[in-house]
């Protein structure tokens, strides 16, 4: 189904795509938690919470609570750094990071709906700096990405602009669908979390990708396929389908990829405050 080249004649349609645990097997932004420690942007005790936390997303995940804890702990901890660092940090240190925990089934998809005529949008709760290179990494059309203030210094100054999460991300999708000429009702979608609903719903072809519990749920009783990746490998380890140089990433939002120390403070005392299980 995939495969079937689009007839240009008909208005332009995309496929868009969740980017934690649904295109890479990790967090995007925790993975970056050691370079952030390197680079002094965190301390210690912010690494190894991040690194605890990377464990809790994989296990579990976050949900709608942990998540809205996460963007105020994200204006506080973000405030003052310099963003040009935290790019150059990102940029440094990406293909090492991000490469090998790519899902293949992923990229095939990826591929399979370039080759059928399709936009390819990465939709991220995790800020640009992270995002965007990744879809560069990723021959992405279009990124959409949390957004935050930045300063005359360079700086990030704490407040956050655009939050790309829940059902603003479907108001992004809905948005590109009109300034680019997409038909939702033959787009496709891919996410692991129930919080991405609106936006699997405001398509016409929604797939649940390693989904959460509640995602689990809603997918079996709305008839949506569900897809099992498992395979993480580097780009350049994968048959040369890939080898075309990637399409440039078109940043809808930009924001501060430097949120990985923030996810870890927030999922690590949400779970010590909280003490619960993460229903993902």
């Amino acid at each position: 189904m995939l495969w079937v080249v689009e007839n240009h004649s008909l208005p332009r349609t995309a496929a868009f795509f969740d980017l934690d645990k649904t295109v890479i097997a990790k967090s995007s932004t925790l993975t970056f938690g050691k370079s952030f420690y390197q680079g002094g942007l965190i301390n210690r005790r912010a690494a190894l919470r991040t690194a605890y936390a990377q464990f809790v997303f994989l296990t579990g995940g976050a949900d709608h609570d942990q998540m809205e804890r996460m963007r105020k702990y994200l204006s506080a901890l973000c405030r003052g750094w310099n963003v040009q660092q935290v790019k150059e940090i990102v940029a440094e240190t990406l293909h090492d990071l991000i490469d090998p925990i790519i899902y293949d089934e992923a990229a095939s998809l990826i591929e399979e709906h370039h080759t059928a005529g399709r936009d390819v949008v990465i939709v991220s709760t995790s800020g640009a700096e992270v995002v965007e290179p990744i879809g560069e990494l990723l021959g992405a059309d279009r990124v959409v990405a949390t957004r935050m203030v930045v300063g005359d210094d360079g700086c990030f100054t704490g407040e956050v602009e655009y939050y790309a999460y829940g059902p603003t991300k479907a108001e992004a999708i809905k948005e590109l669908a009109q300034s680019e000429g997409y038909d939702l009702d033959r787009c496709y979608a891919y996410s692991d979390s129930a919080t991405d609903v609106p936006m699997l719903e405001s398509v016409g072809h929604p797939y649940a990708v390693n989904p959460d519990r509640t995602l689990r749920r809603e997918a079996l009783a709305r008839g949506w396929p569900i897809l099992d990746f498992n395979r993480p490998v580097r780009l350049k380890q994968r048959l040369p389908v890939l080898s075309v140089p990637p399409r440039p990433a078109l940043v809808m939002a930009a924001a501060v990829g430097a949120a990985a120390a923030t996810a870890g403070l927030v999922w690590y005392a949400s779970r010590r405050r909280a003490a619960t299980v993460y229903a993902g």
